[in-house]
């Protein structure tokens, strides 16, 4: 009997092909590394055609393992969000780099809209800030700059798309389609609208006619060409990945929240049938659309999270491997001062200060790795104890944070999150929920369950739960030394 699900999970540093059976439990999976390109400061780029690549590559490597392509009941695609891929319709081959999510490069054209008020606006509208994060202003730039978009653009054989939307072309063999998770941080398209928005893309100066079609989350959304696998598999789950991890973090019902700690960090709260509007530079976001019903959530984003240990590992050479950042932090008694706001490429959520970079304060000649290290994990609390208060005071206190991605697994950060933020913090086993949700949207989508819900209930595991067990005073002196930092910022 066909009952495994394929999930192709699009990183910004990776690319993998994981295999869950029904119950989701991981059979198999492999892995690729993505190439980062970054031409000058703030720029980040990736190459579209070593992410098909790659990813049937890596597709290619786990079918087997479930006994062949017969074997796949469907197929679920997440990816990171607001990445842009410029495609050629005819030839299907990309017409430049991506634009990664982290690129900086369209603050000027950011500036010149919010100088012009529109940014009050657009976020009503879009539930978005004009900020260089979102797909839109990257459009804009491949048109502005890039001959050979312009051109197509012209010709009308121009497809603009985020990742999942890239791999649902090639993997269709022409389908331009995008879910209404991906289509809601484009700034293109209304939170109450069906389809992107003529008029938001007119403000932005971006082809209505490049953009792919809105489609629901799970179901029948498509199907694989037979060359590719031996057989047509149906794809049946398609999600952002923030989304995706509020998933299959199970966060279902208005007011469940989760926090993704991964290349950045990414927290998000259900709000329900609900429209999110926040006073306090917090987004609203599509968290389904299932047969053409949504639900939302309220989010925020920071930037730099497990990329900072990245950075430390591979241009200072503070640690060989990230897991060693805990045992540094466990190796002393607290930080020697030392502070590090990571805004390396900014800052996000609620600050939103592209210009922002990063900083390091306290540093004395006792300071050492461990310090740094430290320093590094303490920053993921006081980025979220930040996000925290920007929730409450939008009226979406937090009660227990569920946690997830990479820099999860670290226990010594998940105690420290709960004692900053004087909450229970729960971790499900399996952390890569990110994957775990998509699998969840692609069963559901492909009938072998009844609902997300029922798939949600089944397929998360089991649970580990930190308690908050620090001083206040200790909490109020860290929180002291970050502020003077982040004004340093």
């Amino acid at each position: 009997m066909a009952d495994y699900i394929l999930v192709l999970d699009e990183g910004t540093t990776s690319t993998r092909a994981m295999l869950f059976a029904s119950d989701g439990v991981l059979a198999a999976s492999a892995q690729k590394e993505l190439t980062q390109h970054y031409p000058q400061s703030g720029w980040v780029e990736h190459d579209a055609a070593e992410i098909w690549d790659k990813t049937l590559a890596c597709a290619n490597e786990v079918i087997p393992k479930a006994g062949g392509a017969a074997m796949i009941a469907a197929i679920g695609i997440t990816n990171q969000r607001e990445t842009v891929v410029a495609w050629d319709k005819s030839t299907g081959e990309p017409l430049t780099r991506a634009i990664v999510w982290q690129d900086r490069r369209t603050e000027p054209f950011c500036i010149e809209l919010r100088q012009a008020g529109h940014e009050a606006e657009v976020q009503r509208r879009t539930g978005l800030l004009l900020d260089p994060y979102f797909s839109g202003t990257k459009m804009r730039w491949m048109l502005d700059n890039v001959p050979e978009v312009r051109a197509a653009a012209d010709e009308g054989t121009l497809a603009f798309g985020t990742v999942e939307s890239w791999l649902m072309f090639k993997l269709t063999g022409g389908d331009h389609v995008s879910d209404a998770s991906n289509a809601s941080r484009t700034l293109l398209m209304e939170l109450a609208g069906e389809q992107f928005d003529e008029g938001l893309c007119d403000l932005l100066g971006v082809p209505h006619a490049a953009l792919p079609r809105v489609v629901d989350m799970s179901g029948a959304l498509g199907e694989t060409e037979t060359s590719l696998f031996g057989r047509a598999i149906p794809i049946t789950g398609l999600v952002g990945d923030q989304q995706a991890a509020t998933i299959g973090q199970a966060c279902l019902a208005p007011g469940e929240t989760k926090a993704t700690y991964g290349t950045g960090a990414f927290v998000l709260t259900n709000q329900g049938s609900t429209i999110p509007r926040s006073e306090n530079r917090l987004l609203g976001t599509v968290l389904t659309q299932i047969g053409g019903e949504r639900t939302y959530a309220i989010e925020g984003s920071v930037f730099v999270a497990g990329s900072l240990v990245q950075w430390l590992r591979d241009s200072l050479g503070i640690v060989d491997v990230a897991s060693q950042t805990e045992e540094l932090a466990k190796s002393i008694p607290d930080c020697g001062g030392v502070t590090i706001v990571p805004a390396l490429s900014g800052l996000g959520a609620p600050h939103w200060r592209a210009e922002a970079r990063g900083v390091i304060t306290g540093l004395s000649f006792a300071s050492g790795k461990a310090e740094l290290a430290r320093a590094a994990l303490e920053a993921m609390a006081h980025q979220t104890y930040d996000l925290a208060q920007a929730f409450a005071a939008d009226g979406t206190a937090w009660g227990t944070l569920r946690i997830d991605g990479g820099m999860a697994a670290n226990d010594w950060m998940a105690q420290d999150l709960a004692d900053m933020l004087g909450l229970p913090v729960e971790r499900p086993d399996f952390i890569e929920t990110t994957a775990l949700g998509a699998a969840m949207l692609a069963a559901a989508g492909a009938g072998l369950y009844p609902d997300l819900d029922s798939a949600a209930q089944t397929m998360r595991g089991k649970l580990a739960r930190f308690e908050p067990n620090m001083e206040a005073d200790v909490r109020e002196d860290r929180l002291t030394r970050w502020r003077k930092a982040l004004a340093a910022a």
